[in-house]
């Protein structure tokens, strides 16, 4: 045989040898890879004809349905969003055009029912439809809407959880979008540019300076490691060196010799940021790590839209044996500290459920095609703290609320325990971050909640995130079915 047709042949088999390879790879050992790729379009293409099924609000609204198109093998489906703007960022959307995000995303699986490739040919052999199961989201709509009119316009986000389930009540960040308009070229493009970035879902992506929230994560770890106690008093006058610079208090207040309890409810900086440089990096970040800090919350959400909290340089995260953290003014909520709404809607949450940590979710029950129904089985996250840490620590932000500067939280049917925070952004403008996390009914913890608002004039956690906060509580205890 002609050695160049032999050399021909060798190189055509060598060609065979390594297509059948990688589309053995891509098919066996990487299929949930390549399914997931946002650049593969086919799974959504094959979707199209599936019945997608309905994500409904913690009360049965339709927060998303599949509407048919055409008729017989030619039928498919579009999604529509009837509630609009209101659940935009936590639920997402799901097109053709556009692929996925949110709970759209992190629940596909429910929602097209999941069945098999064989089985999916045998619906359409058979001329049946493939149905998915609707999806319950834990999240209240009369809160949603209450937590975005109360916004006002103001960028920011609330985030609340059910601290003994770890279901998320409210997930609002403004400003939001209507999934309906992502569908097309022009509504998608004008949110994608938009500069106030609506697609951005500040409530599991954005790293805000806590401020004087973070105070609550010092005050546990000083309280639970049994270097403190509520009765445990500091000199805390302006101008107490920290790292060798001088930190000063709230307009320049001397508190004189104050115990920790005063400490917490006139949120004096001095104070905390001794507390933290006798406790250590190790330590704080002990119970900065219980707390789910360094970490992507375990959120049933989309890796990719979620955001750890903690130090960050050169946007990585410092770890406790970096010599660029300064931990006496991480501990108030400064230095290099970044946190998302989420992350401080979970310390709360710990608080509230005597020191454990659920694991938040947005999903509560999922109803299959036959009416059967699983539902969440809570988890826990992490004890965080003692029981008796838990209860110190209720009390002291209750006198936040009552003595201190969160009194604009406060409601009349319940008591509210929390913690406001106000970090600067810009001084010589005036613009600071406005905080408020906090529980209710502070003896019998239903609710956790935390708020921020981006960038206010002059503006203070408990001026301005507070009031919301309150807002939101009432409706939401209103609506609450209790904690067991």
């Amino acid at each position: 045989m002609n050695p160049q047709i032999v050399k021909l042949f060798g190189f055509i088999l060598v060609l065979y040898a390594l297509l059948f390879g990688f589309t053995s790879y891509w098919s066996i050992f990487d299929a949930d890879g390549l399914e997931a790729n946002v650049a593969n379009k086919r799974p959504l293409l094959e979707e199209q004809r599936i019945d997608r099924g309905e994500i409904l609000a913690s009360d049965g609204t339709v927060i998303a349905r599949s509407n048919p198109r055409g008729r017989g093998g030619d039928r498919t489906f579009v999604r529509s969003y009837p509630e609009g703007d209101l659940f935009g960022n936590p639920i997402g959307y799901s097109f053709v055009e556009r692929g996925r995000v949110g709970f759209e995303l992190s629940h596909n699986d429910e929602l097209v029912g999941n069945k098999t490739e064989f089985l999916s040919i045998l619906d359409t052999l058979r001329g049946q439809t493939q149905e998915g199961s609707d999806v319950q989201s834990a999240l209240d709509p009369e809160a949603q809407a209450t937590a975005v009119a109360a916004l006002g316009g103001q960028k920011g986000s609330v985030v609340a959880i059910k601290p003994c389930t770890g279901e998320v009540k409210t997930m609002v960040s403004v400003p939001t979008y209507d999934p309906n308009e992502v569908r097309s070229s022009s509504g998608f493009q004008a949110l994608n540019q938009d500069p106030d970035a609506p697609l951005f879902n500040r409530a599991t992506q954005a790293g805000y300076p806590p401020g004087s929230t973070m105070k609550v994560v010092t005050a546990t770890a000083a309280l639970d490691s049994g270097e403190f106690d509520p009765d445990s008093t500091l000199e805390a006058n302006s101008g107490v060196e920290i790292s060798g610079v001088p930190l000063e208090n709230s307009g320049g207040a001397d508190f004189g010799t104050i115990d920790m309890e005063t400490a917490l409810t006139n949120s004096v900086n001095t104070y905390w940021a001794q507390v933290a440089e006798d406790l250590g990096t190790d330590t704080m970040y002990e119970y900065m790590d219980r707390f789910g800090f360094n970490a992507d919350p375990p959120l049933d959400y989309p890796s990719f839209q979620l955001a750890p909290s903690g130090e960050f340089a050169d946007g990585k995260l410092l770890g406790p044996g970096s010599d660029q953290i300064d931990v006496g003014r991480m501990a108030i909520g400064q230095d290099k500290l970044n946190v998302t709404p989420l992350q401080m809607a979970m310390v709360v949450a710990a608080v509230a459920n005597d020191g454990e940590l659920m694991e938040p979710r947005l999903w509560s029950k999922v109803i299959d095609t036959d009416g059967r129904e699983q539902k969440l089985n809570p988890e826990r996250q992490s004890r965080v703290m003692s029981e008796e840490t838990a209860e110190t620590l209720t009390a002291m932000m209750t006198d936040v609320v009552n003595e201190g500067t969160g009194g604009a939280a406060a409601l009349a049917s319940d008591q509210v325990a929390g913690k406001t925070g106000t970090a600067e952004i810009v001084p010589d403008q005036d613009l600071n971050q406005a905080w408020f996390i906090g529980f209710a009914p502070a003896d019998d913890p239903e609710i956790a909640i935390a708020v921020t608002v981006e960038r206010t004039i002059g503006g203070q956690g408990g001026t301005v995130a507070a009031p919301i906060a309150q807002e939101v509580l009432q409706v939401l205890l209103e609506n609450s079915e209790g904690c067991d």
